[in-house]
C-alpha cells in the first residue's frame, strides 16, 4: 500500500514505507548451499552451537595476528574481562583485516535463519588470553537483556581461532543444550565441553547458550576474534554509529554497513531525522 494515499489503521500498514525506500538486498549468506545451512541449523537447535573447521587459511590468520597484536596492551578491568586477558574493542574502527570474519557467508546464512532481517552487529573484539588466566564466569551473551528465559535467542556470536584452541590454553567452554534452560545457572553436574579446534576455525553459538573462556595453563597466548550480533530492535553492546566514521562506513561491505546500523527495522526503528540512515552516506 501507499501510506501517502491511504489512512493508517495499524502499525502493519507502515511496514512497507520507510524500510523499503532503500530496497533490501539478500545478504552474503544467500550464497551458501541450503543443505549446509539446514545441517547448521539442526546442530544449533540441538546443541546451541556448531563448529566450522578451517574456514580461514593459516596465512589469513597470520595476517590477522600481525595486524591485531600491536594494539594488544592493557588487560581486563575485572575478572569477567580477565586480569590476564587483553581485549581490543571497536576493531572495525582500526582495520579492515577482520571484516571477512564479520560478514563471512557461513555466518550470515545462520544469522539469516536465527534473527530478523536487518540484524545488527553488537560487538567485534580481539581477545588474547595470556598464560595464567583463570576460567571466566559462565554466562550467556544475551543475558544482559532483561527478558526471562526460557526463550528464543536474542543474539548470536562467533569466536574465530586465530591460534589453535586446545583444552588447556583458554579455549571457550560450552554447556551443550543449555540454550534451552530456564532461569538457572550451570551446576557441577552439568556437562561442559572445551571448544578444541585448529587455527582458522570458528564456533558459532546462540545467545542463550551458557559458556565462558577457559583457564590458560600453558606458556603461550591464545588469540581469538569474536563477533556478536543481535536482533535489529535491540541496542548493541558497542555503539558503532559513534565509533565508526562515515568514511569507514562507506568502505565496508554492504552487509557490514547494514549491520552497523545503516538500516531500518520496519517501520522506522533506526531512522535519522525521520529518514533512512543510508542518506547520511550520500552527504559529503
Amino acid at each position: 500500500m501507499n501510506v501517502d494515499d491511504q489512512s493508517v489503521t495499524t502499525l502493519e500498514d507502515l511496514r512497507g514505507d520507510l524500510a523499503l525506500r532503500y530496497k533490501r538486498a539478500p545478504t552474503g549468506g544467500a550464497t551458501v548451499d541450503p543443505a549446509i545451512v539446514e545441517a547448521d541449523m539442526a546442530a544449533l537447535d540441538r546443541d546451541g552451537y556448531v563448529i566450522w573447521e578451517n574456514l580461514l587459511s593459516a596465512e589469513d590468520c597470520r595476517r590477522t595476528r600481525d595486524v591485531v597484536r600491536p594494539w594488544l596492551g592493557h588487560t581486563g578491568r575485572n575478572s569477567f574481562e580477565g586480569h590476564r586477558t587483553q581485549r581490543i574493542y571497536s576493531v572495525l574502527s582500526r582495520t579492515r583485516a577482520c571484516d571477512r570474519l564479520v560478514d563471512h557467508p557461513r555466518v550470515l546464512a545462520a544469522l539469516d535463519q536465527l534473527l530478523m532481517p536487518n540484524y545488527l552487529l553488537s560487538a567485534l573484539q580481539a581477545i588474547n588470553i595470556q598464560p595464567g588466566e583463570t576460567a571466566q564466569l559462565a554466562h550467556h551473551d544475551d543475558g544482559f537483556y532483561p527478558v526471562p528465559r526460557p526463550r528464543a535467542p536474542l543474539a548470536a556470536a562467533t569466536i574465530w581461532a586465530i591460534d589453535d584452541f586446545t583444552a588447556d590454553n583458554g579455549s571457550t567452554v560450552l554447556f551443550p543444550g543449555s540454550h534451552r534452560w530456564g532461569k538457572r545457572r550451570p551446576g557441577p553436574g552439568d556437562r561442559s565441553l572445551p571448544v578444541v579446534m585448529p587455527v582458522g576455525s570458528c564456533v558459532f553459538f546462540v545467545g542463550t547458550l551458557w559458556h565462558g573462556g577457559g583457564a590458560n595453563t600453558t606458556t603461550r597466548d591464545r588469540l581469538a576474534v569474536t563477533a556478536q550480533y543481535c536482533q535489529p530492535w535491540l541496542r548493541p553492546m558497542e555503539a558503532f554509529t559513534l565509533s565508526i566514521s562515515r568514511e569507514i562506513a562507506r568502505e565496508v561491505s554492504a552487509d557490514i554497513r547494514r549491520m552497523l546500523g545503516y538500516s531500518i527495522h520496519p517501520p522506522f526503528v533506526g531512522a535519522v531525522d525521520g529518514l533512512h540512515p543510508l542518506r547520511l552516506l550520500d552527504e559529503p
